[in-house]
């Protein structure tokens, strides 16, 4: 360790506190609380039969200054404090209904300062920067009480190909200004899988972390539309990996290297001899996984789709 590295850490810390507004946050989110009140508060709104101690430990707060904070909270009608159930010398915090007003009026606040923040980036630096906050936060030892949400991949239930469209629709604007020519585009693809659907040859996946859906990709016959039995039997070759979908919270956590894997293996148990994409090159987080699992960059065309000047891509993986 150095002094220069230290100097580092320091600028960072002064650059993103500055960035964040901590240092005058009531001014920052137009409310007229700190950055500790409004983390507190955030604590007792997500949390389930909240202690003072509880918040003290988590917190880290000097438990005079807690209980000087917690009056005042009192006092303005944010909480109410009695015994605890589970231990009759603890205090138990609850929000109050103007408390809870007030906890979701700063949660908005929050979020849209953060979308602004997040704004600012195109697509592919905005996940940089959230894999670089992810890696930040492991290697300095966040370490939450609860374990890590468990990853998980399963076939698609009721509702789950609708989601698809909804979030390929929404984050594709969003991240890359596509117009609603793409969410027509994802819409056929779905109805299309959905209609010509054959178990042997085709298969969604659907990723959720601690239950929540992060995630997405198919894996089809290229040509879904000629069946085996139509074609006098004879097994498709070719299979074609579509749709792949990460919500950016749960990005650089293996979602998407886990669906990739899971279509390649698929591809590879159903007998097919090749597994083929296409995609766009300005989807520079995609590439980075189509590359580790093998595929190869084909061929490359200037196109003009979705309302943006792009060049599109054909990858391929043989099996």
């Amino acid at each position: 360790m150095t002094g220069r590295e230290v100097q580092q850490v320091r600028s960072f810390n002064r650059f993103y506190t500055n960035l964040i507004g901590a240092l005058d946050y009531g001014r920052h989110l137009y409310t007229p609380y700190t950055l500790t009140e409004a983390r507190v508060l955030y604590e007792i709104s997500h949390g389930h039969r909240v202690d003072a101690a509880d918040l003290r430990s988590s917190l880290s707060l000097d438990a005079g200054y807690l209980s000087r904070l917690l009056t005042r909270f009192e006092e303005g009608g944010l909480i109410t404090r009695g015994p605890s159930e589970r231990d009759g010398r603890r205090q138990r915090i609850a929000l109050t209904e103007h408390g809870r007003a007030t906890a979701d009026l700063l949660e908005e606040r929050s979020r849209d300062s953060a979308g602004t923040l997040l704004k600012r980036l195109p697509g592919p630096d905005r996940n940089r920067l959230l894999e670089s906050m992810t890696a930040i936060r492991e290697l300095l030892g966040d370490t939450p009480e609860h374990p890590a949400p468990v990853l998980r991949l399963r076939d698609p239930e009721p509702g789950d190909l609708g989601w698809m469209v909804q979030r390929n629709a929404v984050l594709y604007a969003r991240e890359y200004g596509f117009d609603l020519s793409y969410e027509a585009l994802v819409a056929r693809i779905v109805a299309e899988y959905a209609e010509r659907y054959d178990p042997l040859w085709d298969r969604t996946w659907i990723a959720e972390l601690g239950g929540e859906r992060v995630g997405a990709v198919m894996c089809v016959r290229d040509g879904i539309e000629a069946l085996p039995q139509e074609t006098g039997g004879t097994p498709p070759s070719t299979a074609r990996l579509r749709l792949l979908l990460v919500e950016p919270e749960a990005r650089g956590r293996g979602v998407g290297q886990a669906l990739v894997s899971a279509c390649v293996g698929f591809a590879r148990e159903a007998g097919y001899r090749e597994l083929v994409l296409w995609t766009n090159s300005v989807l520079s987080a995609a590439r980075v996984l189509y590359e580790r699992a093998g595929f190869e960059l084909t061929a490359e065309k200037p196109h003009r789709s979705f309302g943006r000047e792009l060049v599109g891509q054909d990858w391929r993986l043989p099996l």
